[in-house]
């Protein structure tokens, strides 16, 4: 089983980085298909990530603060134990979202969605932050469970 807590540094990071000055309506809450286009592209873009051993692509997807404090080595080093287990996640996009709780936007102006989907042989969990950047939602934050 992998945790989700070993990844919550990362998470934690990307999301204090973010400047607290920007308005929490800098964009507007995206719709359910929006918010189901971010997580898939973001999970499946990870999942490639970790079959490839290689995070230049998954690091092209992320916010310019998580950008410039996670470079791909950085990344390929949070990510090591799902590269180490070859976890395999792409079914994802085959599988409706779960939510675990609604989407929100927090004081910070980060998107946080958090859910799952009902995979098997492992069920894939998600809590990802995404921040406003050129006009669009770029990820802040990430963390995975697989169990």
């Amino acid at each position: 089983m992998i945790r989700w807590a070993r990844f919550r540094s990362i998470a934690a990071a990307g999301l204090l980085l973010i400047p607290a000055t920007l308005p929490a309506s800098a964009l507007d809450m995206p719709s359910p298909f929006v918010q189901e286009v971010l997580i898939k592209s973001i999970l499946v873009s990870l999942n490639d990530a970790v079959a490839s051993d290689n995070f230049t692509v998954f690091h092209a997807k992320i916010s310019k603060p998580f950008h410039d404090q996670f470079p791909p080595d950085k990344l390929k080093t949070i990510f090591k134990d799902l590269v180490d287990k070859h976890a395999v996640f792409d079914a994802v996009v085959a599988k409706p979202i779960i939510l675990d709780e609604d989407a929100k936007i927090d004081e910070k102006g980060v998107l946080q969605l958090k859910g799952h989907f009902d995979t098997t042989p492992k069920q894939v969990k998600y809590q990802l932050g995404f921040f406003p950047s050129d006009g669009a939602w770029k990820l802040s934050g990430v963390s995975i469970d697989i169990e």
